[in-house]
């Protein structure tokens, strides 16, 4: 082989050799070692995210409180004395007034004791004659009016017990006897709730106690009336606290137009307690810790994000009220969350000012 045939080979393997160790082409390919500095560089960069500055703002402080609706009152219609039903005017679902004929009794007792009470008005009525004339003593008067005051109140009592009345009006819920049925006691015959209004009872919290007051006016929602908001007011609260739950009882008078709503149903009532200044924070940038319920947001303070553990509490929109855990001005992370850590230096892309 010739001197310039040698020096030709050698020329190619250098080529070669420089081009698998890396060595950067014409195109601008880079170097193995240009490639592992440009790896590590991408892995160490820091987190993009987006923040927004939140403010205190003056926010409703509403309690919610749920229950059964109960009827405002209730009334078993029984007859004192045990005796046959002859007749019952009514069936469930019924509206009576106030002073309607529900049921009949049997009258028999009180046909004898009006005959008795006849019998003595007749001789009372013949005795003060002869008192008036000189004939009997005042005292053989005044036994008579004593007796026949005693059958009256008798015969108007017996009289109530055999034709039984609504003492309210309401509507008719129960009723566990036929006419002809032989009435022995204990059970009420009919039964009335009355309907309007209605009325609810909550336990609330011993924290709020100072803050509910007597006529207070409470938002009543109906899961079964769904889009219907009713008109309640606190119309008894109870002085004394239950030590075991620290709460006391509330009870709610619920305006009812058309008796749309009934005892059973489940309903939800609405307090407001005043008006305080919070903080509202994107309810994006509120996160929960896993494994428990605490939530959390990152604080964004100079080029770094740190994490704040928060209390929350209504949700308003698309923002929740914070209790504790940021301040008013604050700069909290909206976007870039996933890969955050408590002091984590960030790049800042996008920043909200309201």
């Amino acid at each position: 082989m010739n001197t310039k045939a040698l020096l030709n080979v050698t020329a190619m393997s250098a080529i070669l050799a420089l081009a698998s160790c890396g060595v950067s082409n014409k195109e601008g390919n880079k170097t193995e070692g240009e490639q592992k500095d440009s790896t590590v560089k991408v892995e160490d960069a820091k987190p993009n995210v987006s923040i927004d500055t939140v403010f205190a703002q003056k926010v409703d402080q509403l309690e919610e409180l749920t229950s059964t609706v109960k009827a405002f009152a209730k009334n078993e219609i029984v007859s004192q004395s045990p005796g046959r039903i002859i007749k019952i005017y009514c069936e469930v679902g019924d509206y009576v007034q106030k002073g309607q004929l529900l049921v009949k009794m049997d009258e028999t007792s009180l046909i004898n004791i009006k005959t008795q009470m006849v019998q003595a008005e007749i001789d009372y009525n013949r005795t003060k004659a002869l008192q008036e004339a000189g004939g009997v003593s005042q005292q053989a008067v005044d036994q008579l009016k004593m007796q026949l005051d005693v059958m009256k109140e008798n015969y108007n009592n017996l009289l109530e017990n055999v034709n039984l009345k609504a003492p309210i009006s309401g509507v008719i819920t129960e009723r566990n006897y036929d006419s002809g049925d032989m009435y022995k006691g204990g059970q009420g015959i009919v039964t009335i709730n009355q309907m309007q209004p209605v009325k609810i009872l909550v336990n609330v919290s011993e924290d709020n106690f100072s803050k509910i007051k007597k006529g207070q006016p409470v938002k009543i929602n109906v899961d079964a009336i769904p889009g219907e908001t009713f008109k309640g007011s606190v119309s008894i609260i109870y002085p004394t606290l239950d030590p075991a739950t620290r709460t006391f009882p509330v009870e709610i008078s619920i305006s009812n137009p058309g008796n749309k709503v009934r005892p059973g149903m489940f309903a939800r009532s609405t307090f407001n307690l005043g008006t305080v200044n919070r903080v509202l924070v994107p309810d994006v940038a509120v996160q929960k810790q896993l494994g428990s319920g605490d939530h959390f947001v990152y604080v964004y303070k100079n080029g770094k994000v740190y994490y704040s553990k928060v209390e929350t509490g209504r949700i308003i929109g698309d923002k929740i009220e914070i209790k504790s855990g940021v301040e008013n001005g604050a700069m909290v992370v909206v976007a870039g969350l996933a890969k955050l850590t408590d002091g984590a230096e960030v790049n800042l892309i996008a920043k909200q000012l309201k």
